[in-house]
Parts: structure tokens; C-alpha cells; sequence
């Protein structure tokens, strides 16, 4: 990618226009939300850039015409669509065992699989710029990630068996990811509940403060409608006990993160495997936003696949995570789609912090080499879901063949140059904000 050079200002009035469509609705609803998330994005250029993923995309608009490793079938796959090295972390599959993997899928949706391993390349110049390692180091690390990742997709593709290519499990996993799963295996259900509930009069319900928000009687009524069409998009083996889901409260609460900010949600205390106290389990239900790629899709038959935009991130969840999470479904709560899983207590993110030896960062690039080809190789023509009627690790698998040396290239030149990008964007981002340039805050 050869960024196009802009002046301070022109770029300026390039990322308004982008934030007024992708945020303007939002925004205008909720500013104080908009400003905790611009603030955190103020932060760094690593967080200014996962709270951008439509600026990232509007930029990539060149590649839905074509590009390098794109043809009818690898521009048409599922893809994580916000890829990036914070978005791994572990959670509890249905068959109750501890993965390190990909997450968040909010922004999931069908399009270039190039896009996805731009976006993690990218972020890596950033994390690595933010370490103070050279461009030769962060030129080896994006080279790792490349190889790591078209090493998975060709195993995959040639028929390895899943005892070859194993998931990331305490049995498997080493070094950040390991320490990950281990502190995963440590947190408790009962932790999760005492930090969010209390019992009174016998009943656990949900404690006041801490970000709760106490529901009129016409609201609740409403969540728990919509708590019922949930209940339908469950698969038959989740409802095994349908004591599991009766409802003891709801409260609601307002996301703020810098991927939720504005979003109306709410929380659901459900009774659990059992009659025990400490097995009650919490969901969520929030409002599925639109995903910043589904913009430079125009693929009719992709846009309408999808119900709504809960439907979307679930199908695409489904799709894209071996045994997903038992609780994840969806609803509609006021014309509006909603996703709704579980607030685990087993999800820890990939810390990268305390990663700093070189060694140690490579290792772990090539991890998330190898976890982003499992991703692509999941959604397709096996995952049960017709959009994507073909096998994608061997499309990808013979499209990266055709210039084994050009894609780690290609990965290359776009880290650097994008990585340039979005820290010159993030000081021109932090002047329109300091300076009251934003409409609506």
C-alpha cells in the first residue's frame, strides 16, 4: 500500500468525515460516552487505531476492487473484521475446556481475508514502534506472522488432522498465551458474582452501583421480551435444563469502551445448572452495531443474509469460533438487533505489557499467526452456513501460493506504511479533539 500523503488539515477533515458516519447517530445520542472513548483513544496511537476501524477501511476502499491474493472466492470469506494483536484472549468453549484464541467479533462480517491480516500487521508496526524496536525488528516480526500464518493455512489445507494442528489449550499453549489461560483457569464463577451481585432475602440479585442502572417497569418488561426471542436462537443442546434460564433480575448499563461507546445494554441474571447460588450465571444483551467493513461491501447477497445486525455478529461468531460460547444468541429489544452471551468469568485478554524481549514477542507474533489461519479455515463450507460455499484454507492456501515471497512483502510494506499512517492520524486526531473541532462533543 502506498499511503497517499495529506496535509495535517486535509486528512483532519477526512477522518470528521469518516467519524460523522460511523459515529454521527450514536454520538448525537449519548456524547458523554463519545468523549470517555475518544479520551481513552487520545491515549495511544495503538488505541486511537482499534477505535478506527472504519477509517482503516475507508482507506482500504482500493482493495474491494481486487488486489494481490484476491479472487472471486478469497475476497469473499469470513473475516474477524477488526483484527488486531489486543483482539485475542481465552474463553470456555462449549465443551468446557480453556482456549486462547481470537475474540470480540463484533465487527465480524464476509469480505477480503486480506483485510484481516493487513489490519494485525499493522498493529504490530504499532506495538512494535511503541516498543522502541527498529523497522528491521518490526520487518522480522510482521515476515513471522506472514509465515506463521500461511504455514496453518497450508497444513489445514492439505488435510492435517486436528491432532496436528491443535488448539491453544493448557496442554498446548506456551509462553504470554500460556500465563493467559493459566490466570483464566484461576478466576471462579463465584469471583464474577460477588464482584456483580449480592443476596438478599435468600435470592442473589444484581448489587446497586458500579455501573448498574435500575430498569422502570416498562424497560423490563421489554429486555425480558426480548429475553424470550433469545431463548429461540439457541441450539437445542444449550436448553438441556430450561431451569438454567429463569430469570432472578435485569438491570441495565451503558457501554463506554472504546468499541461500545454509546450502546444501550443490559444484564441478565439467569439461575445457572443449578439450584446453588454460586452456579447463577450472567449474560449480556447489548445493541450489535454496524460493522465498519459491511460499508465497503456491496455484495447483495451478503447484505442480505443477515436479519440484523445480532444475527450478523452471531452467524459470524458461529462461523468463525470452534465450539463458541453455549449462551450466544440473538434478539431485537426496540427495532433494533441484539447479541447476547455470557459476562464469563474465564476471559482474559492477551496482555501485552510485560512482552518485551524480542524473543519472546516473536514467539508470540507467530501464535497469532498461526490462530488467525485457524479463524479463516473454520468459516466455510463445513461450518453449516451457505454464504461461503467452498473451502477457504484451500482458496487462500492456493492464492498465497502463486507468490510465496510476495505476501509476506505485501504485509511488510503495508505494517510500515500504515503504521506511519495511523500514528500521524492519532496527532491530528488528539488536535481536532483538544481543540473542540468534533461535532456533537
Amino acid at each position: 500500500m502506498s499511503v497517499p500523503q495529506f496535509t495535517a488539515e486535509e486528512r483532519g477533515e477526512q477522518i470528521l468525515t469518516v467519524f460523522g458516519t460511523a459515529f454521527g447517530e450514536l454520538l448525537a445520542a449519548d456524547p458523554a460516552a463519545f468523549r470517555v472513548k475518544f479520551r481513552k483513544m487520545a491515549g495511544s496511537a495503538f488505541a486511537f487505531y482499534r477505535g478506527t476501524a472504519c477509517l482503516f477501511y475507508a482507506d482500504l476502499e482500493a482493495d474491494r476492487h481486487g488486489g494481490p491474493f484476491l479472487d472471486e472466492r478469497t475476497g469473499r470469506v469470513w473475516i474477524h473484521g477488526d483484527l488486531h494483536a489486543e483482539n485475542f484472549g481465552t474463553y470456555m468453549d462449549a465443551n468446557g475446556r480453556l482456549v486462547f484464541n481470537v475474540n470480540d467479533f463484533d465487527e465480524a462480517y464476509v469480505g477480503p481475508f486480506t483485510w484481516d491480516v493487513k489490519r494485525l500487521s499493522a498493529s504490530l508496526a504499532l506495538i512494535g514502534y511503541a516498543k522502541a524496536l527498529g523497522d528491521d525488528q518490526i520487518t522480522e516480526l510482521v515476515r513471522i506472522f506472514a509465515a506463521a500464518y500461511r504455514e496453518r493455512i497450508h497444513a489445514l489445507a492439505t488435510g492435517a488432522k486436528n491432532d496436528e494442528v491443535p488448539p491453544f489449550t493448557l496442554d498446548t499453549a506456551g509462553g504470554p498465551l500460556l500465563d493467559a489461560l493459566r490466570v483464566a483457569r484461576s478466576l471462579t464463577r463465584f469471583g464474577l458474582l460477588e464482584s456483580m451481585t449480592e443476596i438478599r432475602d435468600f435470592e442473589r440479585r444484581f448489587a446497586p452501583g458500579g455501573g448498574a442502572i435500575e430498569l422502570d417497569a416498562a424497560t423490563r418488561y421489554k429486555v425480558l421480551a426480548a429475553f424470550d426471542g433469545y431463548l429461540e436462537t439457541l441450539p437445542d443442546s444449550s436448553l438441556a435444563r430450561p431451569d438454567s434460564y429463569r430469570v432472578k433480575d435485569v438491570v441495565g448499563r451503558r457501554g463506554i469502551g472504546i468499541g461500545s461507546a454509546g450502546l444501550p445494554s443490559y444484564n441478565i441474571l439467569l439461575e445457572g445448572n443449578s439450584d446453588a447460588l454460586e452456579n447463577d450465571v450472567v449474560i449480556y444483551l447489548k445493541q450489535a452495531q454496524t460493522p465498519a467493513v459491511s460499508r465497503h461491501i456491496t455484495d447483495p447477497a451478503v447484505r442480505g443474509y443477515f436479519h440484523h445486525e445480532g444475527h450478523r455478529t452471531v452467524i459470524s461468531q458461529r462461523a468463525l469460533q470452534a465450539h463458541a460460547d453455549p449462551w450466544l444468541g440473538w434478539t431485537e429489544l426496540d427495532g433494533a438487533g441484539q447479541l447476547v452471551a455470557e459476562v464469563s468469568p474465564y476471559a482474559v485478554d492477551l496482555d501485552w505489557s510485560d512482552i518485551d524481549e524480542l524473543e519472546e514477542i516473536a514467539a508470540t507474533v507467530a501464535d497469532l499467526g498461526r490462530a488467525t489461519a485457524t479463524m479463516h479455515a473454520a468459516a466455510d463450507d463445513e461450518s453449516g452456513h451457505s454464504l461461503v460455499p467452498f473451502s477457504t484454507e484451500r482458496a487462500i492456501d492456493a492464492a498465497i501460493a502463486a507468490d510465496e515471497d510476495g505476501f509476506g512483502a505485501m504485509l511488510v510494506d503495508f505494517a510500515h506504511d500504515y503504521g506511519a499512517r495511523a500514528r500521524a492520524d492519532h496527532q491530528i486526531f488528539v488536535d481536532l479533539f483538544r481543540n473542540g473541532r468534533i461535532p456533537g462533543l
